[in-house]
């Protein structure tokens, strides 16, 4: 059946192009697996899930904790192989390139072409949902991970500015530990490091030099002075850090922070949707701009969905694609997720500062954007675990060489890069 005259009403003009489009004939589940767990990415996924039930769609979540998805792709790979694959996945990155050429992906050109999402979307997410030109998956939400987070009503009280350069940083750090403050907050959990560990390498290589890491032939690269600079920054950041240095959830590092347990914090703007969730406020309790040495470029993780091809339900999961890229439904999810709308049609002014600057720096093109490494954007599977395990190992152990690292990291990406 066409959409409810409701529902057409209630979103407007342009989904009246999407009046074609089947929708079940009744209220139809969709098991739906991600890695949205924490208090804010929760708040983010019932959204979804509340417009989508007005829309006669049943959204059974099957939620798998796990810092940047290790945990959920496992479990999606384990339910595929035993015939219980769910209906829709969180799938991010070079992933949805290979899992469509496996023919695992419902196509979704119909929904895409109703909503016209080649001049909606950016250009860089619209290339990235639909390889080879076939659309196979939703963008839900951008998020800019070189984020540096910072106590703004402290700095303002102490008469000191957030940093912009890496310079700035070590005076305010000094400043700030000299006055008996904890300068940066971290865990040592592998991901969280090596998060860290690339929004400084984007600064020191800056977008270009970043991606030019990932091109075929450059392996060599990450033997050059920008990825030394970053590693032994890395680890010169460590006297800023808590100590000891504990291994714990990114969700518990939010929470220290917003008990003033650090003053600054480089972490991914999902970090500003679990400030707010937990009752701080935007430009009062905490403010956000880009980590240092990167004011003009955005190192991106785009958030995605992907419904599998072979299920009882295409009008539902169709009906689901065109629901997340809604307009009113994009505003209303990344507010409370912490990452921007991918469409560039919104207006920013409806966005916060924090946001505001991503969405608009993201805009520039992409001259200025960066795929991250951690988040599953610049890489294969395989490569992303090994560059955050070397890195990992290196900030943890002094006896390890910068020149040895390097030259594993350039052995990696040589023998698992994209041919």
């Amino acid at each position: 059946m066409p959409f409810p005259r409701h529902w057409l009403i209630r979103h407007a003009a342009p989904w009246a192009l999407l009046a074609s489009l089947a929708l079940p004939s009744q209220a139809e589940q969709l098991n739906v697996l991600h890695w949205w767990t924490s208090a804010s990415e929760r708040r983010a996924a019932d959204l979804l899930a509340e417009r989508a039930a007005a829309e006669q769609i049943v959204w059974r979540d099957a939620a798998i904790a796990g810092g940047a998805g290790v945990g959920a792709m496992k479990v999606l790979k384990s339910r595929i192989l035993s015939g219980q694959a769910p209906d829709v996945t969180q799938l991010i990155g070079p992933a949805i390139a290979e899992w469509s050429e496996l023919g695992l992906l419902l196509p979704l050109d119909e929904v895409a072409e109703r909503d016209d999402w080649q001049s909606k979307l950016f250009p860089t997410i619209r290339q990235l949902v639909s390889p080879g030109g076939r659309s196979v998956a939703v963008p839900v939400g951008l998020h800019r991970i070189n984020t540096l987070f910072y106590r703004s009503a402290l700095l303002g009280k102490l008469g000191l500015k957030p940093p912009r350069s890496w310079d700035e940083f070590e005076l305010l750090a000094t400043k700030l530990k000299a006055g008996g403050f904890v300068p940066l907050a971290q865990s040592k959990e592998p991901w969280q490091v090596a998060t860290l560990f690339e929004a400084i390498l984007l600064g020191e290589a800056g977008p270009a030099g970043y991606r030019a890491l990932f091109e075929a032939g450059n392996a060599t690269q990450w033997q050059g002075a920008p990825v030394a600079r970053a590693l032994e920054r890395l680890r010169r950041l460590q006297r800023w850090m808590p100590q000891p240095l504990r291994e714990q959830p990114w969700q518990a590092v939010a929470h220290g922070f917003a008990r003033g347990e650090a003053v600054m914090w480089i972490m991914g703007d999902w970090a500003k949707g679990e400030l707010l969730a937990m009752g701080q406020l935007a430009d009062a309790d905490f403010d956000c701009q880009a980590s240092p040495a990167t004011e003009d470029a955005h190192l991106y993780s785009v958030d995605t969905l992907a419904m599998l091809a072979g299920k009882d339900s295409p009008p539902a999961q169709l009906a689901l694609a065109a629901l997340v890229v809604n307009a009113p439904v994009q505003l209303a999810y990344n507010r409370i997720k912490g990452s921007v709308p991918v469409r560039r049609d919104i207006n920013p002014a409806q966005l916060d500062a924090c946001g505001r600057a991503s969405w608009q720096t993201f805009a520039r093109g992409s001259g200025v954007q960066a795929p991250s490494i951690v988040h599953r954007m610049a890489t294969g599977e395989t490569l992303k675990e090994a560059i955050t395990a070397q890195v990992h190992r290196y900030f943890l152990d002094k006896r390890l060489s910068t020149a040895e690292t390097q030259r594993k990291l350039a052995g990696y990406a040589r023998a698992l890069g994209r041919q």
